[in-house]
């Protein structure tokens, strides 16, 4: 491995784009989303609101979770689930009682069995909203971002996740990242999926971050806010909201929101250089929400209070000084980072007094729903004050058409979901984001001659949903259409002594070459010994990341001879890496992120832009 010495400490990256970002900010005026004309006045709007009562008007900022496929007839595990979980049997019952405002979706919650059920779960959920006294259709959303985090899966159309766009940006621009929106937009919007929980608008400059990642397009601040503005446009044209993550940014931590809060001690200064830029361009586009984080960073916010509670923060900065006048929704309030300072009774009341307009998936809605109400009838919200969430909740809602279009079809879903196209174009997009990193002596492509029977072995991590199968398993079936002979092991992401003599073993016994998948290598993870002990057999060996591209800083000196990144393994990411290992596609994908020696993070091993081209 060759090694490219330069030292890009954060400090250097945020120096070297304060000048761009300062040249954007000023030369790019923000568009507020809910700015944009549509058919609904805020007169009209405003008329809706007034004939609310105030519990139809708490009802409005909640969107919760439901368990089941049907909004009335859902199976008797999913009722069971509903009654323990929310005290209702079904999903018309939870809108009836709670006169929600939005439904997330989740595969763990059984929502997302197949692409007609959706429509159909979508359809039940707005007549159940229709049926309510104020008539206000309900916003259904998910977290749909590709990659790594996929709720609906095959036959919808899968494609490359965030940092594999940022690797195929390279060559193709923002052109892909905006496509890749467009068909996932249309397909949301056919199954009744008007908001979707992305793009990502992270900007991962620490690789040990747990929680983000892959999840973001890169860790250039520049790179990462042209993607973000050309996802924006992509969704949002295909007719679906979008909600810009994590403000006021999540990516250089190494602490999970999910179970802690994370603190990000950037300087104000770093802040507008590293963590602003994706934001200011999302809103320059017109994004129609943005989603905070659960995070504390004292330079915006010395108080120490999450983001998502921080007046400072939401109104302080993102209101106030972006200029950003859509809705504000929350990462989801059962996250033990909003829940650490305050009890669950607390959060949604400080969530809208620090500016937020949706409160998303409370881990108690009763408690949060009944804390709302009661923080209006003493004072320490003002009904006033709801009105303008829900406007803003309202304006949203008509944009994206629901007043007058809240139902979809199953002939609108054959006719976009999956479709033969959108797949051409997932599979030609992925085939720019394959990054080859290393490959000594040309290993890659294989010789069909020389590499005829290959073992794959390594890690895999429980599929995206709708994918065909674990990683190694698909990888070895795209080998053999590809005319090899290749044989599935799997060793698991920690593999045992045992399983590493086993994979040894079937190695020896009867291959030509190994592949090893790898996710998330660490300096002690059994995968580098696996590596190893299968490149001492004298057999030649390529490592595919299946995650992180970072791990092969730490497989260097274990004797394997190329190294590939494919930032997730989805059946679209799978195949194209593996028309690059057989060679009927040449590798295009570059990093959008620095890969640091492990021994040294100081210095570079690759650097951003880093990609083989054989």
């Amino acid at each position: 491995m060759s090694e490219n010495t330069f030292e890009p400490s954060r400090r250097a990256l945020l120096g070297a784009s304060a000048a761009a970002v300062a040249a954007a900010a000023t030369s790019v005026a923000p568009v507020a989303a809910a700015e944009r004309p549509t058919a609904y006045s805020d007169a009209r709007l405003g008329r809706i609101i007034s004939g609310m009562t105030l519990p139809e008007k708490v009802g409005q900022l909640f969107v919760m979770r439901v368990y089941g496929h049907s909004a009335t007839a859902p199976d008797q595990a999913d009722v069971d689930a509903n009654l323990k979980d929310l005290g209702v049997r079904d999903a018309a019952e939870l809108i009836a009682k709670y006169h929600l405002g939005g439904i997330i979706y989740f595969a763990w919650a059984h929502n997302t069995r197949d692409p007609h059920q959706i429509a159909d779960l979508s359809n039940g959920i707005q007549r159940a909203g229709l049926a309510e006294r104020h008539r206000v259709p309900l916003l259904v959303s998910t977290d749909q971002e590709h990659g790594i985090v996929a709720r609906v899966g095959k036959p919808a159309t899968l494609l490359p996740g965030a940092m594999a766009l940022g690797a195929g940006a390279f060559r193709r621009g923002a052109r892909d990242a905006r496509e890749a929106a467009r068909i996932a937009g249309a397909e949301l919007l056919a199954m009744g999926i008007r908001q979707n929980y992305a793009p990502d608008a992270d900007v991962n400059v620490d690789p040990a971050n747990p929680v983000i990642g892959v999840r973001s397009f890169g860790s250039e601040p520049h790179a990462v806010a042209e993607l973000v503005a050309a996802q924006v446009r992509g969704y949002q044209g295909a007719g679906v909201a979008t909600a810009a993550k994590h403000f006021p940014g999540h990516g250089d931590t190494k602490d999970d929101s999910h179970d802690q809060l994370p603190h990000i001690d950037h300087t104000r200064e770093e802040w507008e250089a590293l963590d602003a830029p994706p934001f200011r361009a999302a809103i320059a586009a017109g994004i129609d929400s943005i989603m905070t984080a659960h995070i504390v960073v004292p330079s915006l916010d010395p108080a120490l209070d999450p983001a998502t509670l921080s007046r400072p923060i939401l109104t302080g900065v993102l209101r106030e000084q972006l200029g950003y006048r859509g809705v504000v929704v929350t990462d989801s309030l059962g996250m033990q980072g909003v829940r650490t300072k305050y009890g669950d009774d607390r959060v949604p009341v400080l969530a809208l007094k620090a500016g937020c307009d949706q409160l998303l998936n409370p881990p108690n809605l009763a408690v949060a729903w009944n804390a709302v109400l009661a923080a209006v009838r003493s004072g320490e919200l003002t009904e006033s004050r709801l009105d303008e969430s829900i406007l803003r909740i309202l304006r949203l809602k008509a944009r994206r058409g629901l007043f007058d279009r809240p139902y979809v079809t199953h002939r609108g879903v054959d006719r976009t979901v999956g479709v033969r196209g959108h797949l051409a174009a997932a599979d030609r997009i992925a085939d720019a984001t394959t990054t080859l990193l290393v490959n000594e002596g040309g290993l890659v492509p294989l010789s069909r001659r020389e590499h005829r029977r290959v073992l794959v072995v390594g890690a895999d991590p429980a599929s995206p949903s709708g994918t065909t199968g674990p990683p190694t398993a698909v990888l070895a079936r795209l080998l053999g259409e590809a005319g090899f002979t290749a044989t599935a092991l799997s060793t698991g992401s920690a593999p045992t002594p045992a399983k590493i003599a086993e994979a040894v073993a079937a190695a020896r016994a009867g291959a030509d070459a190994v592949l090893v998948a790898t996710r998330n290598v660490s300096a002690t993870s059994a995968q580098r010994t696996l590596v190893r002990e299968l490149a001492a057999t004298g057999l030649p060996v390529a490592v595919l990341a299946l995650q992180n591209p970072y791990d092969v800083a730490h497989l260097a000196g274990t004797g394997a001879r190329a190294h590939l990144a494919a930032y997730s393994w989805t059946d679209v990411e799978l195949g194209a890496a593996v028309r690059v290992l057989t060679g009927r596609t040449r590798p295009a994908g570059r990093l959008p992120v620095p890969v640091q020696r492990a021994d040294d993070p100081t210095k570079v091993l690759f650097p951003v832009g880093h990609g083989l081209r054989r």
